[in-house]
């Protein structure tokens, strides 16, 4: 029952979590679009989209069900839909259940089988095991657990190439790299939610100093990471221009929350990461598209 005024719509479109859902989309239709050399079938394309989005949902949703508990002690997220009431738990399984497996249908009908197995792992691992189990396990949950995060343009790749390409693993290793300072810098702003709510991040076991550190320097092997695309030939020129002064952008703004002792800046970080991300996979899309 929802006990609030928000749509009922609206509460279980934030159950699947769509602002995470949006760089998927972007990370995603990248790989189906250098993957095919700008030329997807429209089919695989729509359906490709729609069930990677519906599978990812329905994870994002057994996310909320299983972190109720900790959600309920966090500022950021006590108002989320199950822990306010407005939808039960009961209702999430069944919403969760049918997200996978109408994305399930559209992979296996429409775009491939090899497509459906890795989203249905990614999904497996995102929302069972990380979420159940890793991420109360290690302060370096956000490392491991960043798998999950880094698939997407592998599984755009995947489906309109019906194969795991190499250059396919270079762009879920800079999301990988890319994960820890992102989260890193939210984890700092929201140390004492972490602390209350029990979930050992790092800034919590290791003190906020000694994440700051590893945000530096994580932010300085993305750079080398987003260097390896361009080394290899998958992209040229203008691609490693917008990739050193977004990297360049990013490192600005990790030594700043170093040098920051009111961590004030935490959340422009953050806010730069998201952009950044977006921002790389934009200069892959136009410097595949220019040298086509």
């Amino acid at each position: 029952m929802n006990n609030t005024d928000t749509p009922l719509w609206r509460d279980y479109l934030e159950l699947t979590k769509p602002g995470v859902q949006a760089l998927l989309f972007v990370s995603c239709i990248s790989g189906m679009l250098i993957g095919s050399n700008f030329s997807p079938p429209v089919s695989v394309f729509i359906f490709g989209l729609l069930g990677i989005s519906f599978i990812a949902g329905s994870a994002a949703v057994i996310n909320h069900i299983f972190d109720s508990d900790i959600d309920a002690k966090m500022d950021r997220t006590a108002s989320r839909p199950i822990v306010k009431g407005a939808i039960s738990q009961n209702s999430a399984i069944v919403f969760a259940t049918l997200l996978y497996l109408i994305g399930s249908a559209m992979l296996v009908v429409y775009v491939n089988t090899l497509t459906w197995i890795l989203t249905s792992l990614t999904f497996i691992f995102y929302a069972f095991i990380y979420t159940r189990y890793l991420k109360f396990m290690t302060s370096q949950n956000i490392v491991i657990g960043g798998l999950a995060g880094a698939m997407p343009p592998l599984l755009g790749w995947t489906a309109v190439s019906n194969t795991i390409e190499p250059n396919a693993l270079l762009l879920v290793l800079i999301v990988m790299v890319w994960t820890p300072p992102h989260f890193w810098a939210l984890a700092v702003y929201r140390v004492e939610d972490y602390a209350e709510a029990g979930v050992p991040m790092l800034p919590v076991q290791r003190g906020v100093p000694f994440t700051k550190i590893h945000i530096v320097l994580y932010t300085v092997l993305l750079i080398a990471s987003t260097m390896l695309p361009y080394a290899v030939g998958m992209f040229q020129e203008l691609y490693l221009f917008v990739a050193l002064i977004l990297g360049l952008g990013f490192l600005y703004f990790s030594v700043k929350l170093y040098r920051d002792d009111t961590n004030a800046s935490a959340m422009q970080t953050f806010a730069y990461s998201i952009s950044y991300l977006a921002a790389l996979f934009g200069a892959m899309l136009v410097d595949q598209y220019i040298y086509l």
